[in-house]
């Protein structure tokens, strides 16, 4: 391999459901990617890169037999394709939830199935075929299990006996009349590597930098920075009382008596805290957002 060659790193991320919010935490991870529509080739501001956008499927195959060096695709199809690949780093892309997904078992609510042993006999319709087999072999059941293309929910009424669906919070498959029964696997988007890359050390390094900023980047995400000015007198009190001030930057101000609070908090919390803060003589309150908090 040519010393060029080993100066770049073939990066693959996930085209599809996954695609926005990949992109959206590389940028606050320092990587601006620009997709076209005219080209399949992303532009990233990173000469050491080479970005190529892949559905989440096909990742970890690709990964595998050398065609990238790395990618970012969902744990859950790293075992379903049966990948042979190093997973190095593991990501909650969901703001809004903070929970992995789950590829369930799901029946129609007036279903009598009510767990795997009554699925012996029935088809089963599902995009992780190999995952469901696995699962259905573990319990020992014999069952017939159908590759869905999509409008997996619609076919559970209608053309089979069970789904095996991915959800987050399972107010989809509720909206559907769906029953949850069972939990297959819980997964999360995780950065995976080819055993030879890893090998490499410049790609080595590439990669736990990639990672290193990208959960700065996603642990910044519920969190906002605070800074305030207090009398000094005050300051004992305020940390007593208000334990998510932990470990605060505290220094003097050229006011006497007065000095000036640093902390991150989450942000959730804030609302409650600075009215408190008020009361204790706190004033000049900024909170601020955060790009990256790397522990």
């Amino acid at each position: 391999m040519s010393s060029t060659s080993k100066s770049v790193l073939r990066l693959g991320l996930p085209k599809g459901s996954l695609q926005d919010a990949t992109l959206e935490k590389l940028a606050r991870a320092g990587w601006h990617v620009q997709v076209s529509s005219r080209s399949y080739v992303p532009f990233v501001d990173d000469p050491e890169l080479q970005i190529r956008l892949i559905r989440a499927q096909e990742i970890s195959r690709y990964v595998e037999h050398g065609y990238l060096d790395a990618g970012i695709t969902g744990h859950d199809w790293v075992i379903e394709n049966g990948s042979n690949v190093r997973e190095v780093g593991e990501f909650l892309f969901s703001k809004a939830t903070r929970q992995p997904t789950r590829w369930v078992l799901a029946v129609p609510e007036e279903s009598p199935i009510r767990g795997p042993k009554d699925l012996e006999g029935k088809r089963i319709a599902t995009e992780v075929v190999h995952l469901t087999r696995q699962y259905l072999e573990k319990h020992g059941v014999k069952a017939e299990v159908e590759f869905s293309w999509g409008a997996t929910e619609v076919k559970a009424h209608e053309l089979v006996d069970a789904i095996v669906e991915v959800t987050e919070t399972g107010s989809s498959l509720r909206a559907n009349r769906l029953r949850i029964v069972d939990t297959l696997l819980t997964s999360t988007p995780r950065m995976i590597v080819n055993h030879t890359a890893w090998e490499d050390a410049w790609k080595r390094q590439k990669i736990e930098i990639l990672c290193l900023l990208l959960r700065g980047a996603i642990d910044a995400e519920a969190k906002v920075g605070l800074k305030l000015n207090l009398p000094e007198e005050n300051l004992p009190k305020v940390l007593q009382t208000l334990p998510a001030l932990r470990n605060p930057t505290v220094s003097s101000l050229s006011l006497p008596g007065w000095v000036a609070v640093e902390t991150v908090l989450d942000e959730q919390v804030v609302r409650e805290i600075i009215p408190l803060l008020k009361a204790a003589g706190a004033e000049g309150i900024i909170e601020y957002p955060l790009n990256k908090i790397v522990y």
